[in-house]
């Protein structure tokens, strides 16, 4: 449930086929994600999941799969 979520949030700001996207994905290297876009993903989790990601947090997350599992952790 929060990947499929997730992955729309990130092809909705990377504009990307959110088919592409996996649990392996990087947002920048697999993803061509800048810190901008990395922050507006960041943004759109916290609309799309209410919770709040600490920005030292968010700094740490480089794939899909790490986002996910900062889902997971904030909303429990």
């Amino acid at each position: 449930m929060e990947f499929d979520k997730l992955r729309e949030v990130i092809a909705d700001v990377l504009n990307v086929d959110p088919n592409e996207i996996t649990t392996e994905t990087t947002f920048t290297e697999d993803l061509g994600a800048d810190s901008l876009d990395v922050f507006q993903i960041v943004m759109g989790i916290e609309e799309a999941f209410e919770i709040e990601i600490p920005a030292d947090k968010a700094e740490q997350i480089t794939t899909v799969g790490e986002a996910v599992a900062l889902i997971r952790n904030s909303m429990s």
